[in-house]
């Protein structure tokens, strides 16, 4: 049960730190038991590709201090879909609309948030 203790920590650190950020729909998916790739994976949305690239910049030197061994960060330079591998724990950051189309939740069986409604002023 030891070994479940550091994945659930810096996955809590990642819900924090996104939270933090103001990301939106933060979606903890539990893997342990479904595949050895990881034991958590976290997915959620920033409104702009400059949110998701602070998003991601902040969560890296976060888990670095926290003790994941190794951070890799992939698809930095578009920053529409980060994805943040620090080993037990993977992170898939979106902008809303690429995450919809992707859809990873489903995959996993799990219902993705509710598209968000902007307000509309007549």
């Amino acid at each position: 049960m030891a070994h479940l203790e550091l994945p659930k920590r810096l996955t809590d650190l990642v819900v924090q730190s996104l939270d933090d950020d103001k990301g939106e729909d933060i979606v903890v998916i539990d893997l342990a038991g479904k595949t050895s790739m990881a034991d958590y994976m976290v997915v959620a949305s920033g409104r702009s590709t400059r949110q998701v690239g602070a998003m991601a910049t902040h969560l890296r030197e976060k888990l670095k201090v926290a003790g994941a061994q190794a951070v890799e960060i992939e698809g930095m330079p578009q920053a529409d879909w980060v994805l943040i591998d620090a080993g037990d724990v993977i992170v898939h950051l979106f902008r809303p609309e690429v995450r919809s189309f992707y859809n990873l939740e489903k995959m996993w069986g799990i219902e993705p948030p509710a598209p968000r409604q902007e307000m509309l002023y007549a």
